[in-house]
């Protein structure tokens, strides 16, 4: 019987979250919506959803929301601007 390390536990949970993220949100260049959710834009700008949260309270980031029903709804043209180095 074979153990397992520590770092060898580690990766393999890494690796099945980092698929599991990826099949959630297609790449943004697939993305056939107009507005995203606060959690798939957060994964393709590469920050925490918080870190959206923020933005659109505070009104000092690069993107903004509208806002549909008290939810946030983000852009997906916006997001594609901001991380071909627009904005």
């Amino acid at each position: 019987m074979q153990t397992a390390t520590i770092q060898q536990l580690q990766q393999a949970v890494k690796t099945a979250t980092a698929a599991k993220q990826l099949q959630n949100f297609p790449p943004i260049d697939k993305e056939n919506r107009s507005h995203v959710d606060t959690s798939c834009a957060a994964f393709h700008l590469c920050r925490k959803a918080q870190t959206l949260r923020a933005w659109a309270c505070l009104e000092n980031g690069p993107l903004r929301p509208i806002r549909v029903n008290g939810r946030l709804a983000w852009a997906v043209a916006d997001i594609r601007r901001l991380l071909n180095g627009g904005i």
